[in-house]
Order: structure tokens, then sequence, then C-alpha cells
């Protein structure tokens, strides 16, 4: 060691060098103690630095030395620190206060731009917890619940039950914080759609919005008569404006007669529907404009866009003899009354073995790339017609599945299309699509395809008719009619006679499906 520190010693003798400590960086002199000071022009004055209390100590701007205060260098400035503490910033922080947030509509999915609001499940005022249910909206392809991503109150809505909100759009404003006061500040930076509030109260209650106060099935009823919320004088609370103020405001412009205590029912009951006649006069022979909304909307974009491929379709007839004895001994064999047996079940799977000889049926064209990719998975959709428009959801990797989950998936997959409550993943990823009409009625179809997928199959009603048998006796023959229709650009008719041929074998004869099970 010893060795080590005399070579050292040596090496900074010989080049000269001592060693030194770096001058400390000069403070501008601080001002007097009487009387401002102009401080001297600085071309980067140092904003906001930080200085320890410990273990340096800093001097009074009198230059007197002392260890209880401190003094923080603000620009060019000295300021007396607080003492206690260890570090120290030009500007205090603020108290946490309320903060009115924009809960804008999110994108629901890959090419959504807008959606309709259905029904709210709050109201102006109410308390909210994170995660919490805020509207439901739906789209073109499936309807979504809109969930809450912060704690607070809700302040303002901004939409009503039927209006389209496109994607990003303010659906409602909240009140997140401790306070419930906000201030003009927070107000006048929101988006065009909010109100002005007035200023927060002495007593620090919340304050109260100055635009006119009424929930969005008011507003709505309002909308429906052509009437300006703003004209009407509200009898409620803080002025707000209730269903008979618009009533009573209407009747007295013409546009309806005197409300009477039938109208005392929810307000859901004196909205008017859409294509159900005008208010005015019930007996109207004029002509009505309603906009599609939904599934009819997004049936316009999938339909103008198949018109557009080349089709061809295919008709065959299958005997259905045997999937008529085949039904009804599952049926009567069936101990869970909440399962009930159809043909469709079958047909699907005996659909899925036939696909797995001719994939090309279970595949999707890529016009851009001029590419067919061959779907690994049968995800078969099955046209479902409901009060909100025909939808297509489909039940995913068929192959994989047995009758009986074919059976219950199917159930569930009706029950949420009958009540709007397929979600998004429900109806996307379909490989092929079956539109079943003989449960409706109808002998034959012509289906048009459901892009991006090459074929769609359209199945009758299973009817009596007779026959020939071999020895030209006539028997009665149950007889469905199937029709395929296929993108001539990929599929071609030999293919789709021959996948036909499949599906038609193993549809009359349901024991060849055993030979195929695992």
């Amino acid at each position: 060691m010893a060795c080590v520190l005399r070579l050292a010693s040596r090496s900074r003798s010989r080049s000269g060098l001592r060693p030194t400590l770096a001058a400390p960086r000069p403070f501008p002199p601080p001002p007097p103690r009487v009387g401002p000071t102009p401080a001297a022009p600085s071309p980067a004055p140092l904003r906001g630095l930080l200085l320890p209390l410990s273990p340096l100590r800093l001097a009074s701007p009198d230059g007197s030395s002392s260890s209880s205060p401190a003094w923080l260098l603000d620009g060019l400035n000295w300021r007396r620190a607080e003492v206690g503490r260890r570090w120290f910033a030009t500007e205090a922080s603020a108290a946490p206060a309320a903060e009115l947030v924009d809960v804008p509509l999110a994108q629901t999915g890959e090419g959504i731009a807008e959606c309709e609001l259905l029904r709210w499940f709050v109201t102006e005022g109410d308390q909210v917890d994170e995660f919490q249910r805020l509207c439901e909206v739906q789209s073109d392809k499936a309807t979504i619940e809109i969930t809450s991503r912060f704690k607070g109150k809700v302040h303002q809505i901004h939409f009503g039950p039927g209006d389209i909100v496109k994607v990003g759009e303010t659906l409602l404003k909240m009140m997140v914080g401790d306070s419930q006061t906000v201030s003009h500040d927070s107000i006048a930076s929101s988006t065009d759609h909010s109100h002005a509030v007035d200023a927060a109260n002495p007593s620090g209650e919340g304050s109260v919005p100055s635009g006119t106060l009424s929930t969005p099935a008011v507003r709505h009823l309002a909308k429906q008569y052509g009437l300006n919320i703003s004209d009407i004088q509200g009898t409620g609370k803080d002025g707000r404006v209730l269903k008979e103020d618009v009533l009573s405001y209407a009747a007295s412009k013409g546009l309806c007669k005197e409300p009477t205590s039938a109208l005392e029912e929810n307000i859901d009951q004196v909205e008017l529907l859409e294509g159900r006649g005008s208010l005015p006069d019930a007996n109207s022979y004029e002509d009505r404009r309603i906009s599609l909304r939904g599934y009819q909307r997004s049936m316009v974009k999938s339909m103008t866009l198949a018109a557009k491929v080349p089709h061809f379709h295919y008709l065959e007839e299958i005997n259905c003899d045997a999937l008529v004895e085949l039904k009804a001994s599952f049926q009567n064999a069936n101990k869970d009354h909440t399962i009930k047996h159809t043909f469709l079940p079958f047909l699907i799977k005996s659909l899925s073995k036939a696909l797995s000889k001719y994939p090309l049926l279970n595949s999707c064209f890529v016009e851009e790339t001029n590419e067919v990719i061959f779907k690994g998975s049968h995800n078969i959709g099955v046209a479902m017609a409901t009060e909100h428009g025909l939808v297509v959801p489909s039940i995913k990797n068929v192959q994989s599945l047995s009758i009986l989950e074919i059976t219950k998936e199917l159930s569930r997959l009706h029950e949420m299309a009958s009540h709007n409550r397929l979600s998004t993943e429900d109806i996307a990823g379909g490989t092929i699509t079956l539109s079943n009409i003989g449960a409706i009625g109808g002998k034959f179809g012509s289906p048009l395809l459901n892009l991006p997928e090459v074929a769609i199959i359209a199945l009758g009603r299973i009817q009596k008719l007779p026959r020939f048998d071999d020895d030209e006796n006539v028997y009665p023959s149950s007889i469905i009619n199937v029709t395929v229709g296929a993108d001539h650009r990929v599929v071609d008719g030999a293919t789709v006679a021959r996948f036909c041929n499949e599906w038609k074998s193993l549809v009359e004869k349901p024991e060849l499906l055993l030979l195929h099970m695992r």
C-alpha cells in the first residue's frame, strides 16, 4: 500500500498536478434587508432551485451565519424558506380539489365510428364507483355496456336514449375528487357540450348548474315535440324541468291534448316510437322518414359489399327421415327440461365434418392481396331474425364440440340475441353462415354472402313430400331444400357439388357420423 502511495505521489510531482477542490459556484449578492433592490439582468435566471437544509448551511442575506433559518435562491432573489423542511419548491402544491372529467365514448371495436345510446344506468347527481355501469350502447355489431373509470358524482349527461354518439364524443361529465365544488375554470376548459356552473358556495356545498336541469328522458320528450327545453319553466327542485312541464307546455302550444292522469305513467310510455305515427294525429297517412340503427345499419353495409361479388347458387334436397327419427329419440331420452333438441345442431355438426374434407368452403378471400385464407376453426354463424334486426352470431370451434354442446351454445346465442345482449366476440370471427329460413317459412332461398366468407347456406323447412323408392313405389319422405351460395371468384360449382354430396350423406345416414367421432 505504501509503495502504491509513493508511486502516485511521484506521478503527481512529475506532471505538476496538485489536488484541488472545485470552487463553489458564486451566488448573486443578496438584497439589503430594507427596501427592494432591482435585480441585475440575467440571460437565464435559475427558477425553482431546490437547496437542502442539511448538511449544507446557507448564509443569510445580511451575511450573518445562522443554523435555524434557511434561505432559498429564487431566480436572482433571496426568500426565506420555511424551517423544518428538507427540500423547498418555489410554488406550494394545491390541495386536492374536485375535477370535472369528461367521459367519452371509447372505441368499441374495429371499424366502429358511432353507436346508438340505448339506456342509462345512472342519473345526474348519482354517486358512481369505479367500474360501475354507466350506460348501454349498440354498434352495428354488438351491444356494449360502458363502465366508469372514475369514482365520483355524475354532473351532467349529454345524450338521451336513441341518440347517435360518435366515438370520442363526451357521454357525460363527472366530478372526481373529495370536494363537490367545481370552479368556472374547470368548466371553461371542457367541451362545447358543457354548461356553465356557479362559483363555489361559502358553505362549501356543491354548485348548481346554471343551465336547464332535466333528465335525458325529459329532454328526449321535448325533442319529440320540437320544443326547446330552455323555454320551459321547470316546477321541480332547483327549477328542474319535469315530464309534466313538457306536456303542459306542448299543450299550450297546441301540439297535444291537455295532460291527463293517464299520462302520469312511466316516461317511456309517452315517448313516440319511430315509425308509429306523429303526436298531432295518430291516424296520419303522411310519409315518414326513419334512420336505420344498429344491426340494420350493419346489414346495409355488408349487403352493399356483397352485391359487388359474383355469386352462384347450388340447390340440393336432402332426405331427413333418419334425422327426424334421431331427433325424436333424443327428445324422448332427454331428462333436462331446459334443453330442447332440434334439427339444427345435427345439421351444424355434420356440416363441420363436410368442411373438414372440403376446407375451401371454410375460407375467406382477401381481395387486396389476392389471397385465400383457409380457416383452422369451424366458426359456423347462424342468422337470427330479432326485433332489433338481423344478426349473425357464430358457434366457435364446432369441430371440437358435441351435438349436445352445440345445442346449449345455440340456445345461449338465441337468448342473448333476443334480448339484444350479444357481445362482439359472439358476432365476430365467423367462417361460414347458415340461414335457417325454414324456421319462419319458405322452401328455397337465394342468400348473399356474409363477407369475407366465401360460402353461405340457406335451409328451407322440412316437409313431407311423395318420393319413389327403387321399386318405383311411392312413399312419404321428409325433405329439406338446401341452397349454397358461393363466391365464384374462389369457389367453382364442382367443388360445391362434391361438398354437398358429402354433407348429404352424413345427414341421410347419421350412423356414418359416428365413424368420424373422436
